[in-house]
C-alpha cells in the first residue's frame, strides 16, 4: 500500500482545504439517521450504534466528495458492495443456504442509500444470519463427532466450493458438513491412531470456534461491511475502526508505545509469547513469556479490568498507551494454578522500536575469475515513517531511508563491490520515503509525478544534492512489489542508476491519505453521541486508539518521470525471473475496481546511466546459469506444482487413498528441499532433522547478487550518459 500524510505531500494544500470544509460542516452534516434493526434468533443479534452510523455517513461523503476516483454512489455499486459483502462473509459457500441469500437480495440495490442515510441495519441483518448459520453448522458438526465414521468407504469432500452454487437444502448442508466432520477426523486419524483422543481434540477445537464468534462485536461487523463498500469504489480507499487504525499506523511507523511484549489467547488467558529486549516488560525483570494477564489498570491509582476471556485486540488495546504513562498488570505467572494470587507488576509504557520490522544488511561473497566479490544486501519490508516524529521535529525519527542510510555507511565501510535492495513483498508505505530513499542514490532530480483530483500535475523532487551510494545497483522486486516500491524502482529504472531484477511489480499507481476520523467529526457530535452511545459519559480513547477510526483516502495517482502510470502494469523488470505469485490471481490488474493504466508528459530528468549495452551480455550469463542450474528447475517445479494444486478442489475420505497422497507428496516434499539444500551446497537432512536456524535457502537472492557480480567484473559499470536528456 501506499499512504502519504496531509502534511508531508505535494497535494497537502488540497487536504487541508478538504480538512477545513469537513470539521466546519461536521456538525450538521453528521445527524444519523435511524435504524431499524430486525432481530435473528440464533445470532448474538449484534447491532450497530449511533457513532458507527455518523461514521458511515462521513466516510460516504468523503469518498463521493473527495476521492480521486469519481463513482456515485447508486444502485450499480450497490449491487457490486452488496456481492462483496456475502463474499466476504461465506465466499466458500458453506454457511448460507440459498433460501439466505434470496431473502438478502432485496437489499442488492438499497444499500447504496442506507450508507448515504448511516442505516446499517441491513447489513447487520445480513451478517448475524450468517452468524445464526454459522452456530448451527458448527453446532451440529460438534454432534456428527461422536458418530462412528466408515474410513474405508470411496467417498469425496469438495472443500472449494466457491464455483460452486449456493446449497438448496438443511439436508444438503448437513451432509456437506457431515463430510467436514469426517474429513478433520481423518486428518488426525492420520496422525494419531487413538481415535478417542482425536474427536475430544476435535470437539475442543469446534468449541474455540464457538467461543471466538462469541466474541465478535458490533465494530468487527461495521469492519467487514465499511471494507465491502470502499473496495467496490477503489481497491485501496480504506476504513479502518479503532483497533486495525492502530495497528495500521503501528505498521507505518515500525514503533509502538507499550510495554514491549507480543500478546496471544490461550485458554481465555491473553498470555505473553515474546518480549521485546530493553522494553519495559523485559526491564521490569518480573515477567516472562507464558505469563498470563489477568486485568488491567491505567495509572498507579486505576480500577483494574478483568481481561479474562477477552480478545486479544481488546486487551492490547488498554494495555498500550502514550509513552511516559504507567500501567499496571495483575499477572499469573507461567505454569502457576489459576487459583493463585496473580502479583502485580507496574511499569511506564515507551516508544518501542520493532526491529525485526526494519531494514536490514547482510554481506554476500561472490567468486568472478578468482577474485572475490563482496555484495551487500538491504532487505526493507516497507516504507516506514514515525509521522508523529516527524511533525513534532525530532530530527532521529524512525524511517526507513534514515535506516537504510546507516546500513549504507556501513556497507561502505565493510567495502562491498555492489549492492543489492530487496523490495520482494514490500507493499509500499510513506510516499515521502519513497522519495527520499531515492535521494540517497541520485544528486537530484524528479523522483514522481502526482496528478490530483482536478488534474493538476506536480513533480516531487529529490532536492539534496548528497549521494549516500554511488556505486553498482540492482533492486529486486516481486509481484507483491507495490506503490512506493514501485515509484523507488521505476525512477531507479528510469534513471538508469540501477538493474531491476525479479518479476512484474503488482501495479499500484494510487495515492492515499490517512484520515483520523476524530479530528473530521466535531467536539459538539462526539458528546452527542457520547451520551447516546456511553449513558451519558463522554467517549474517549482507549490507550493508542482513536475513537471513530480512520479513512485512508485515494486522493491522488502517481506516474514515473517518464510518463508511465504503474497502474495495472507495474514496473518491468530488466531481467526477469519465474513468478511464484500467480499473476493472474494477485496484482491490480485482478481487480474489478481498478483504475485504468494511462501515460502524461515526461518529466524534464537528466539520466545518470545506461544498460542498454551491458543488458545483452548479462541476460544472456544468466540464461546459461539457469539453463544448467538445479536451483533454478526446482523453482520452476515449484511452480507447475503450485498451479497442479490451486487447481485441486476435493479430497479422498478414504483412509488409504489419502494416506497414500499425503505419504507421496510429504516424501515429494522432503526429496525436493534436500535437493534444493545439494543444489546450494548445503547438506541434506536426515528425516526428522530440523533445518538449522537462519539457514538461506533464498535461490533467487543468491542469483541477484550474481546477476550483480557479473556486472561488476565486466568492469562496464553504469556508463555514464553525461548531461543527455532522458528519451
Amino acid at each position: 500500500m501506499f499512504y502519504t500524510n496531509p502534511d508531508l505531500t505535494t497535494v497537502k494544500d488540497m487536504f487541508k482545504k478538504v480538512y477545513l470544509l469537513l470539521v466546519l460542516g461536521a456538525a450538521l452534516a453528521c445527524k444519523a439517521s435511524p435504524s431499524k434493526p430486525v432481530k435473528v434468533a440464533g445470532s448474538n443479534d449484534l447491532q450497530p450504534d449511533e457513532q458507527q452510523s455518523v461514521v458511515c455517513k462521513q466516510v460516504a461523503s468523503l469518498i463521493s466528495n473527495y476521492n480521486y476516483k469519481k463513482v456515485p454512489l447508486n444502485d450499480s455499486v450497490s449491487a457490486i458492495i452488496f456481492d462483496r459483502y456475502i463474499k466476504s462473509l461465506d465466499e466458500n459457500h458453506s454457511y448460507f443456504l440459498a433460501s439466505d441469500i434470496k431473502d438478502f437480495e432485496k437489499y442488492k440495490t438499497v444499500l447504496d442509500d442506507d450508507i448515504k442515510a448511516g442505516n446499517l441495519a441491513d447489513a447487520f441483518y445480513i451478517f448475524n444470519v450468517f452468524q445464526k448459520r454459522y452456530i448451527e453448522h458448527v453446532k451440529y458438526s460438534i454432534e456428527q463427532i461422536s458418530k462412528n465414521f466408515d474410513f474405508n468407504k470411496t467417498e469425496t469432500f469438495v472443500y472449494d466450493r466457491d464455483k460452486l452454487p449456493w446449497i438448496a437444502t438443511q439436508s444438503d448442508m448437513d451432509a456437506m458438513w457431515t463430510k467436514r466432520v469426517k474429513y478433520d477426523l481423518l486428518n488426525l486419524k492420520l496422525a494419531n491412531a487413538d481415535m478417542a483422543k482425536n474427536k475430544e481434540t476435535l470437539k475442543k477445537r469446534y468449541e474455540n470456534l464457538l467461543t471466538q464468534t462469541n466474541k465478535l462485536s458490533n465494530q468487527d461487523v461495521f469492519q467487514y461491511f465499511m471494507d465491502a463498500f470502499t473496495e467496490a469504489i477503489d481497491p485501496h480507499t480504506n476504513y479502518f475502526n479503532p483497533s486495525n487504525a492502530a495497528n495500521f499506523n503501528i505498521e507505518m511507523s515500525r514503533q509502538v508505545e507499550g510495554i514491549g511484549a507480543s500478546l496471544q489467547v490461550e485458554n481465555e488467558y491473553v498470555t505473553i509469547k515474546t518480549i521485546v529486549a530493553g522494553g519495559p516488560a523485559d526491564k521490569s525483570h518480573q515477567i516472562s513469556v507464558d505469563d498470563r494477564i489477568v486485568a488491567v489498570a491505567q495509572g498507579k491509582t486505576g480500577e483494574f479490568q478483568n481481561v479474562v476471556g477477552w480478545r486479544v485486540d481488546n486487551a492490547i488495546a488498554i494495555i498500550r498507551g502514550t509513552k511516559g504513562t504507567t500501567v499496571r498488570l495483575e499477572i499469573l505467572p507461567a505454569g502457576v494454578n489459576a487459583s493463585a494470587k496473580p502479583k502485580v507488576v507496574e511499569m511506564v509504557r515507551e516508544k518501542i522500536i520493532l526491529k525485526d520490522q526494519s531494514a536490514k544488511k547482510e554481506i554476500r561473497t561472490y567468486n568472478s575469475n578468482g577474485k572475490t566479490v563482496r555484495i551487500g544486501l538491504i532487505s526493507i519490508p516497507a516504507f516506514y515513517i514515525d509521522f508523529n516524529d516527524y511533525k513534532a521535529g525530532n530530527p532521529n525519527y524512525k524511517s526507513t531511508t534514515h535506516d537504510v542510510k546507516a546500513i549504507l555507511d556501513s556497507l561502505k565501510k565493510e567495502n562491498v563491490d555492489g549492492l543489492v535492495i530487496d523490495l520482494r513483498e514490500n507493499g509500499g508505505g510513506s510516499l515521502m520515503e519513497a522519495i527520499e530513499l531515492t535521494g540517497l542514490f541520485i544528486k537530484t532530480g524528479p523522483v514522481v509525478q502526482v496528478r490530483d483530483t482536478k488534474d493538476q500535475v506536480e513533480i516531487d523532487k529529490d532536492e539534496d544534492p548528497d549521494i549516500s551510494y554511488s556505486g553498482p545497483m540492482a533492486v529486486l522486486v516481486d509481484r507483491f512489489s507495490a506503490s512506493a516500491s514501485e515509484i523507488f524502482s521505476g525512477a531507479i529504472q528510469d534513471y538508469g542508476r540501477g538493474l531491476i531484477l525479479g518479476t512484474q511489480t503488482y501495479g499500484k499507481g494510487s495515492v492515499q491519505s490517512a484520515i483520523d476520523l476524530d479530528r473530521v467529526i466535531g467536539s459538539s457530535l462526539r458528546d452527542k453521541i457520547a451520551g447516546v452511545v456511553g449513558g451519558g459519559k463522554k467517549t474517549t480513547s482507549t490507550g493508542s486508539q482513536s475513537t471513530y477510526g480512520q479513512l485512508n483516502l485515494t486522493i491522488a495517482k502517481f506516474y514515473r518521470i517518464s510518463g508511465n502510470s504503474t497502474q495495472h502494469k507495474g514496473v518491468t523488470p530488466d531481467i526477469s525471473f519465474p513468478s511464484v505469485i500467480p499473476l493472474d490471481k494477485y496484482g491490480e490488474d485482478t481487480e474489478p475496481s481498478a483504475m485504468p493504466f494511462d501515460i502524461i508528459a515526461k518529466t524534464d530528468y537528466t539520466k545518470t546511466g545506461d544498460f542498454t549495452g551491458v543488458l545483452p551480455q548479462l541476460k544472456k550469463l544468466h540464461d546459461q546459469r539457469m539453463a544448467g542450474s538445479d536451483s533454478y528447475k526446482y523453482l520452476l517445479e515449484d511452480i507447475a506444482d503450485f498451479k497442479k494444486h490451486d487447481a485441486d478442489d476435493s479430497v479422498s475420505l478414504k483412509e488409504s487413498d489419502l494416506k497414500k497422497q499425503r505419504d507421496d507428496d510429504e516424501a515429494k516434499a522432503f526429496e525436493r528441499n534436500n535437493l534444493r539444500r545439494v543444489a546450494l551446497g548445503l547438506p541434506a537432512l536426515k528425516k526428522g532433522q530440523t533445518k538449522p536456524k537462519n539457514e538461506d535457502l533464498d535461490f533467487v537472492k543468491r542469483e541477484a547478487g550474481q546477476i550483480m557480480t557479473d556486472y561488476i567484473s565486466l568492469d562496464n559499470k553504469f556508463t555514464s550518459v553525461g548531461s543527455q536528456p532522458a528519451n
